[in-house]
């Protein structure tokens, strides 16, 4: 039997490689039963640019693609000397935490995309996909098991690996950074590994084995950004390839998930509201699947599967928050479904393990982190507060029934790691040299009060011994679409900044996941303009309460991000002096009435239907940036964009940057001698990627761009970037 190291909400939105103008970034790769998928702490006598990856949160299911970060490394600025012996009988929880311990981490680096089965870490090395023993996984001791330059793609990385239950085969999703296409290989693993098959377009796959041990793989296939089919392969003497499923709605989309247990297969079809899942047998994949409850709009449901039980996380009955449900795997209708746990008010789930006699929900209540750990024998539950610095979570998959792993990062400290015991009902911490940035900054939680009275959360970074905040530069970051949280994971030019005195502003405003499903319907369709009310409130807020003012505040977006700030930009731009945009979501108007582009059909839950409904396209044209230019001042204007972006089209972005510059020549006409015309400046770069997380050349231009147009001195932060990024 197949082990598995997926999470249960991580997994489905990883998946998906489509839906929504945004990214996660995230934002993530999962694996199979018995396969544990981690970031391995690797070893380096040398600096490395390696890439982080944020594993995905459930509750964003579908709203990000793929991407690359940073890794948490060259952090400090002095070595460690004190070496310590690693015990042998150390978890590996501990083994993890003494390498933090003993090594300078400016020598280490954290390592994607990997799956332990079997004994074995299966990883990328180079250019190669290559496995290695357990024991030996640091050693650079492997074997090649295929070279992906045999692609012929350019810089192709391993975005995801899973490996067959009875390790014959590995399949691997390859990508490049320019483009979300993908390939899936097939190798069969022998004495002399082998590329058995390779499939175009894949975006989430499983293997599961059937009745005569035979390997089934089934995959689902991308086209135009959407995934509507699915497939099921065999290999060796009995090759066969065969369309399984096709979903016939154009708003849904489809993809796979394998339960933590590897019982069931599950093939779950989703829209923006409503999802439906299919059960496959693990044991029988031939047979045809269950049905466990008919799509109900409106009606959101995910499984997993622990004792013949399915636990269902769902926002079925009142409150229309996400709640924990379960029921016998062979009654597994709706009308079934028992409540097992409900959140409290303003609670995302971010995140949900299952263990043998535990499930574990990561949670976001009131802008803080909890874990809450359940014990499936007795019904009792541990709520735990997380410290109040950390604003994420990266879940570390972990077959170890004992134990259950994880990080905690803030946009200014690297991951740091965590583990709960579930024997000792104990929560423990990595333990080592602490993060300097832990005694030199604070983080803020604050409320602004938005027109209607809804309280606006908003974390805020600055440096603890800053004098006069009024007089120190503020960087905003909003995004507040498709009910995703503001992404709040580590970013080493974001560290820098606030070294340098800046003062940075997370705004949770209402279209985001922060306070659960209802803060997202509360910011989407007729209900956009609250999200742009509570951006103004906030910075407003901000001000007001002497942290800087409008001639040093600059305002960030990427993707959907982009349309409050666009539409700020036009209703309060005197509270603005730069603003900095990537692949930014600004011509809602035009591009929600072009049904021929892949997206517009999936994206009428959110933003609505302006082709059909008046109502619909008179509410868009208040907001939307593009159809309220007008001559008047404007911040200086800094947009990032990519030349075959299938999500946010270059003609919309062009369309905007065009008009507004127009508007702006207007203005300065009348605007008499002496008038600092502000710079708009459109940079596009090659590739059909929609956002890329990890460009040096971006960043370095995003910040040279701020620092210019503020009037601040900029020799030291680059000197400081460079300890971070490869030049």
């Amino acid at each position: 039997m197949q082990q598995k190291s997926k999470l249960f909400l991580q997994a489905l939105k990883y998946s998906i490689p489509h839906l929504g103008k945004c990214m996660q970034k995230e934002h993530l790769n999962h694996c199979n039963f018995t396969d544990r998928y981690y970031h391995r702490i690797k070893l380096k006598k040398y600096h490395l640019t390696k890439c982080l990856q944020n594993k995905p949160r459930i509750s964003e299911l579908a709203r990000n693609i793929p991407s690359r970060n940073f890794s948490c490394k060259n952090f400090l600025s002095s070595k460690q000397e004190n070496e310590k012996p690693l015990s042998e009988n150390m978890d590996a929880f501990e083994k993890v935490r003494a390498k933090l311990e003993t090594q300078p981490q400016e020598e280490y680096e954290i390592i994607n995309a990997e799956i332990k089965h079997g004994g074995f870490v299966y990883y990328q090395e180079g250019c190669c996909l290559v496995r290695s023993k357990d024991e030996e996984a640091d050693n650079d001791n492997y074997e090649v098991l295929f070279n992906l330059e045999e692609l012929k793609l350019e810089q192709p990385f391993i975005d995801c690996i899973r490996v067959a239950p009875d390790e014959k085969y590995v399949a691997a999703k390859i990508r490049t950074e320019d483009s979300e296409a993908s390939t899936c290989i097939v190798v069969k693993l022998s004495d002399q590994p082998v590329m058995e098959a390779s499939f175009p377009n894949v975006s989430s796959f499983e293997w599961v084995k059937d009745e005569e041990d035979e390997d089934v793989l089934f995959y689902t296939f991308q086209r135009n950004l959407r995934c509507h089919d699915v497939y099921r392969a065999t290999f060796g003497d009995n090759k066969r390839n065969e369309r399984f499923y096709t979903e016939k709605d154009p708003s849904f989309f489809v993809f796979l998930y394998l339960t933590k247990d590897s019982r069931f297969l599950t093939m779950n079809i989703m829209s923006k509201t409503t999802s439906e899942v299919w059960l496959i047998d693990g044991l029988s994949p031939w047979d045809p699947p269950v049905l466990i409850q008919k799509r109900i709009h409106g009606v959101l449901y995910y499984v997993e599967h622990r004792d013949d039980e399915l636990y269902i996380l769902t926002n079925v009955g009142e409150p229309t928050e996400f709640k924990l449900m379960r029921t016998a795997a062979d009654t597994p209708a709706i009308m079934n479904w028992d409540l097992f746990f409900t959140m409290k008010r303003n609670t995302k789930v971010v995140d949900l393990d299952m263990f043998k006699d535990h499930c574990v929900l990561f949670l976001k209540h009131s802008n803080l982190l909890y874990v809450n750990v359940i014990g499936l024998a007795d019904d009792s539950v541990r709520s735990l507060k997380l410290p109040p610095w950390a604003c994420g979570f990266i879940i570390d998959t972990n077959s170890d029934p004992k134990n259950c792993p994880f990080q905690l990062c803030s946009p200014i400290r690297p991951p740091k790691y965590y583990t709960y015991k579930f024997a000792e009902g104990k929560l423990f911490e990595e333990t080592g040299h602490e993060d300097p940035i832990t005694k030199t900054s604070r983080v803020l939680r604050m409320e602004a009060k938005s027109k209607d009275g809804k309280l606006v959360p908003m974390t805020v970074f600055h440096k603890t011994d800053s004098e006069d905040l009024q007089k120190k530069p503020l960087l905003v970051q909003v995004y507040g679409a498709y009910g995703m949280d503001l992404k709040m994971n580590f970013r080493p030019e974001r560290r820098v900044l606030v070294d340098d005195g800046w003062i940075l502003a997370y705004c949770h405003v209402r279209g985001g996941g922060e306070l659960g499903l209802q803060w997202h319907a509360d910011g989407r369709l007729t209900k956009k303009l609250n999200g742009l009310a509570d951006l103004e409130a906030c910075i407003k807020t901000l001000h007001d309460q002497g942290f800087s003012q409008p001639s040093l505040t600059a305002l960030t977006a990427f993707s959907a991000g982009g349309v409050l700030v666009g539409a700020l930009c036009n209703s309060s731009p005197e509270l603005l002096r730069a603003v900095t945009l990537e692949a930014p979501f600004l011509d809602v108007l035009n591009t929600m009435m072009d049904t021929t582009l892949p997206l517009t059909l999936e994206e009428l839950e959110e933003w609505g239907n302006p082709s059909s409904d008046e109502k619909h396209k008179n509410y868009i044209k208040r907001y939307c940036p593009c159809q309220n230019i007008k001559p008047q001042h404007y911040p200086s204007i800094h947009i990032t964009a990519y030349e075959n972006d299938e999500r946010v089209p270059l003609k919309g972005i062009v369309n905007y940057t065009e008009k507004l510059k127009e508007a702006i020549a207007e203005h300065t006409k009348d605007s008499g001698e002496g008038y600092q015309v502000p710079n708009i400046i459109l940079d596009i770069q090659p590739g059909g990627n929609h956002v890329i997380e990890d460009s040096h050349k971006k960043i370095t231009a995003q910040i040279k761009f701020l620092y210019e147009e503020l009037g601040l001195d900029s020799t030291s932060v680059f000197d400081n970037l460079k300890k971070y990024l490869k030049f």
